[in-house]
């Protein structure tokens, strides 16, 4: 007696499915994906683009990667800008990127301070100097949750300094 013979198709359907799956899940993910989010933001408010820096998205997946375990939110205390965001499900790059950039609101511009809650995540993405961008996301062991992490070179944020010169945005 031989072993009962395994249809083939089901097997075939089933890895369809699970790479249909993985590309939803990277949909939003890509480094281009990033860099649009952020390079949206910061043409806003007459900031030169970013570019994606292989060196700063290893540091982040680095990071990322010892995260996982607890996926507790941490900054690495690097020599990179930081962005950290969680969700409690899937979140993609695109969304973690427009949830620092929502902050703008909280960014008063004149006195170069954060009124009514946390605006620093916002300053960091239209940050001018910072003009290079890694970013990297992991599924938490928990199997729900997720971590992301752009790193920005050279950081910004710097106390007394604005992200940008608004003066310089209004003359183009």
């Amino acid at each position: 007696m031989g072993l009962p013979m395994i249809p083939m198709l089901p097997l075939i359907a089933v890895l369809l499915a699970a790479s249909s799956l993985s590309q939803v899940s990277d949909a939003q993910n890509s480094p281009q994906d990033y860099l649009n989010a952020h390079n949206t933001a910061r043409s806003q408010v007459g900031v030169g683009p970013m570019k994606w820096d292989a060196t700063v998205a290893s540091f982040a997946q680095n990071y990322v990667n010892k995260l996982k375990g607890n996926c507790n939110m941490v900054h690495s205390g690097g020599p990179y800008g930081e962005n950290l965001a969680w969700s409690s499900g899937d979140l993609t790059g695109t969304a973690a990127v427009n949830l620092w950039v929502g902050e703008k609101p909280k960014y008063d511009y004149n006195s170069n301070k954060c009124v009514g809650g946390e605006c620093r995540h916002y300053t960091q993405v239209v940050w001018r100097n910072s003009v290079r961008l890694g970013c990297a996301k992991v599924r938490c062991n928990d199997g729900r949750s997720t971590i992301i992490s752009c790193n920005y070179d050279p950081p910004g944020n710097y106390i007394d300094q604005r992200p940008f010169d608004i003066d310089a945005f209004q003359d183009h």
